[in-house]
């Protein structure tokens, strides 16, 4: 059903998480799929099964991104008007990839719940089908391909690991998957802020948490799919969860070494590698990266918090006495460190000098070495004898931006560099 609509994508290999690990290690690259997702498959599976009457009535979906571009893009391949119901804030370059792919998209809400809510309402006023992200048994089937496709690519795997949202993917990977090789481990990955699989595979239902929190906005879901739920809870072997530091720098990892971009929901079986390596040393294991639909902003925010978490950036802000050579010995400390200098911005404060005995002193915008003589001058010339002149006290608050060169770790060393605290 799929041939010819979704990619048979990339299985990459990588040799820096193969020698962490001690067991080979693949990248199934699903960023690399039309929409930059897998979303697609499922979406065009239960799209497909509609019956002539359903499709004449159009379908209607809620989502932030992936879904949202995968629902569009399938609907225009079939034929089928679609309406997408989008969070108020959501990406721009989502928002025009849907419309691009061929959907009506409308603004609503702030959170997705609320979106959602709007989008069940349009079904039920208007007829349409309402096309759920995860909680449907065609949406697990068409995302369970990847799973084949995993075999087929790497028939000696041992273990995949594949992230954890609504569930979808992962069920549908599990019972691919467990249907043909039950020796294989699937390991689900969710993240920590956002976990509602662990808490709920041990009460024996989905559970809802309060106010998932994480930048993996793929896979924030405050509650697992019922349909996902049960084949997840037999068939998955384990669920773990991963750290925001875990995630960030699992996506740092992606674009230096693997040269992908994946956005931080699809980098979270990379993220189980980093925190855990030594899981993983009996065999093959693929990580699913899921998605690689990234806001540019958001991935500079990322990219920032993964280069702080594996200590290659440091931000430091010091106060600085406004003496010659004061600030060369800072940024020489910090070039000897090993590092590089890549920003800095500066505040003088300054405290005038004054003539004691008279109105004499600094002119407002002097500063630096030459002020106390030039002090001095002003005081002669209104006729002031004997007065003392306390110097110009300046000091200069310097943010300084450093990176580590070597991919080290860097350290603050940096305070004693010019006799100034850091601030």
């Amino acid at each position: 059903m799929l041939s010819g609509v979704s990619r048979v994508t990339a299985m990459e290999g990588s040799r820096h998480l193969s020698a962490l690990t001690g067991s080979p290690v693949h990248l199934k690259c699903e960023n690399l799929q039309r929409t930059g997702s897998f979303k697609l498959r499922g979406a065009y599976v239960r799209i497909a099964g509609l019956r002539p009457e359903q499709r004449a009535a159009g379908v209607v979906a809620a989502s932030a991104g992936n879904h949202a571009q995968g629902v569009a893009l399938a609907s225009s391949l079939l034929g089928v008007r679609s309406t997408v119901f989008m969070p108020v804030g959501a990406p721009l370059p989502k928002v025009a990839a849907t419309q691009e792919y061929g959907a009506e998209v409308v603004m609503h809400g702030q959170v997705v719940d609320e979106t959602l809510a709007a989008a069940q309402e349009y079904a039920d006023r208007t007829g349409a089908v309402f096309i759920h992200p995860f909680d449907h048994r065609d949406i697990i089937a068409g995302q369970g391909t990847v799973g084949l496709e995993i075999l087929e690519q790497c028939p000696e795997v041992r273990t995949i690991l594949v992230g954890i949202g609504g569930g979808g993917l992962a069920a549908g990977v599990a019972v691919a998957v467990k249907a043909l090789r039950p020796d294989v481990k699937v390991i689900g990955v969710q993240a920590a802020g956002a976990a509602a699989y662990p808490p709920s595979l041990k009460a024996g239902h989905p559970v809802s948490i309060d106010n998932p929190v994480t930048m993996a906005d793929g896979i924030k879901v405050g509650r697992p799919g019922d349909v996902p739920f049960h084949i997840i809870g037999e068939l998955v072997d384990d669920v773990r969860t991963v750290s925001e530091d875990a995630l960030s720098s699992a996506l740092l990892l992606c674009l230096e070494r693997a040269k992908l971009v994946v956005e931080p929901a699809g980098c979270s079986p990379v993220a189980a590698l980093l925190s855990e390596p030594g899981l993983y040393g009996n065999g093959p294991v693929v990580a699913v990266l899921s998605g690689g639909n990234v806001d540019p902003l958001l991935l500079q925010r990322v990219l920032r918090h993964g280069m702080v978490a594996a200590g290659r950036y440091l931000s430091l802000r010091l106060r600085v006495a406004d003496r010659p050579g004061a600030l060369a010995g800072l940024l020489g400390g910090v070039v000897s460190g090993g590092c590089e200098r890549v920003g800095r911005e500066s505040r003088t404060d300054r405290s005038a000098a004054r003539a004691h005995g008279g109105g004499g002193g600094t002119a407002p915008g002097d500063q630096g070495p030459g002020a106390l003589r030039r002090g001095r001058a002003v005081a002669a010339r209104r006729g002031i004898r004997g007065g003392r002149l306390r110097p110009v006290r300046t000091t200069t608050t310097t943010a300084v931006t450093v990176v580590d060169a070597h991919a080290g770790r860097v350290t603050p060393e940096f305070q004693g560099v010019a006799g100034v605290p850091v601030v």
